[in-house]
């Protein structure tokens, strides 16, 4: 089969003939429909991750928001059949750990990160391996297209389970969106699902007006103005209260973190969804002494636990929201290193899938 392999870091991906993967037991192989490109992706292609022990190997294929149908099916797999639908979790548990057991999959002790490690090759690709699959897979609605499931694989579902079970979020709420890329439209089409009201927050006109449009009730230009000082005007309320009750920083760079964390009103909640860079190496310093006095909470989210798929699937199947809103743009498995490429300098608007792999 092809598929896009990791030989060089920030070098192109090799598009190479591969060997199909094996079917575990527990497993099933999916032909692969679609695939989003995600920011993490380009973490991976980039080789960060050392400084917490998470680079990804040379050698490694890529692609981590899968969807497609399936091809086969193991022996002690007993939910699917050749020919189901479903969408594939990045994040994958075994089903068996305390975590899996008590409903957190998505950090299961014994899990895997599809398209990051050896062992959990990823879905740049004709065909990928789906472990565990009775406890990981996510079957997809009729209405729900291979494309616009591609886009809930990571960023999307990233974005939902913190809005939706990370935190309490109240109806009129001020959520404040640090970063309009993927995971951000993301959030932002979410919270105004859920009745808050999100604030876009970006240095890109084009991200801004992409976010107006799925639901931001007013955007910050974080090049023109103070973020702190514009969401405590944008948010101040009759009783005197000001600052965002939940904030999110989607990037992952210093400013972002520490903006989201000062623009919150005593009592507020960050949450941390961005992975940070090369610069930061997993460190961002933060007013601690100010958060301890105002009880601002830090929160961080990864993924979703593979039991609540159907609530997602269930707003969206109700057209409460629409991951396919957040596409922009279709394109080749030989086009993938040029898409990574671009988000170097932020170049990508929305969402883009991997639509042709042959």
């Amino acid at each position: 089969m092809r598929a896009a392999v990791l030989t060089e870091y920030d070098e192109p991906l090799s598009i190479q003939t591969v060997s199909e993967p094996s079917l575990q037991p527990h497993g099933v192989i999916v032909a692969v429909e679609a695939c989003g490109i995600c920011r993490s992706d380009w973490h991976a292609w980039k080789g960060h991750g050392e400084w917490a022990d998470d680079r990804v190997s040379i050698g490694q294929i890529l692609g981590h928001e899968p969807a497609g149908t399936v091809a086969a099916v193991g022996e002690q797999v007993s939910t699917l059949t050749v020919g189901d639908r479903i969408a594939v979790p990045f994040s994958v548990g075994d089903g068996t750990c305390p975590y899996c057991r008590n409903g957190r999959g998505n950090i299961c002790t014994d899990g895997y990160a599809i398209g990051f490690q050896r062992d959990a090759q990823g879905a740049f690709a004709e065909q990928v391996h789906l472990p565990h699959a009775d406890y990981n897979a996510m079957r997809l609605p009729d209405s729900i297209s291979a494309r616009d499931a591609a886009a809930v694989g990571c960023r999307y579902m990233t974005a939902f389970h913190a809005l939706a079970h990370r935190v309490t979020i109240q109806p009129g709420d001020w959520v404040a969106v640090h970063g309009c890329g993927g995971v951000g439209l993301s959030a932002i089409q979410i919270a105004a699902a859920l009745g808050a009201r999100p604030i876009a927050v970006d240095i890109r006109a084009d991200a801004l007006s992409h976010a107006t449009s799925l639901g931001a009730v007013a955007t910050v230009n974080s090049s023109n103005e103070p973020v702190h000082e514009a969401i405590s005007a944008i948010t101040d309320r009759p009783s005197g209260v000001s600052g965002a009750d939940v904030s999110i920083d989607a990037l992952g760079i210093e400013e972002t973190c520490q903006n989201s964390v000062r623009c919150l009103r005593h009592g507020g909640t960050h949450i941390q969804l961005g992975l940070t860079t090369e610069k930061e190496k997993g460190a961002i310093s933060l007013p601690t002494d100010w958060m301890t006095r105002w009880e601002i909470s830090f929160v961080g989210s990864r993924g979703m636990p593979p039991t609540r798929h159907d609530e997602l699937f269930g707003m969206i199947d109700a057209g409460h929201i629409d991951p396919g809103a957040l596409v922009t743009n279709e394109v080749s498995l030989d086009a993938v290193s040029d898409r990574l490429r671009a988000m170097d300098e932020y170049a990508i608007s929305g969402v883009e899938v991997v639509t042709e792999f042959a």
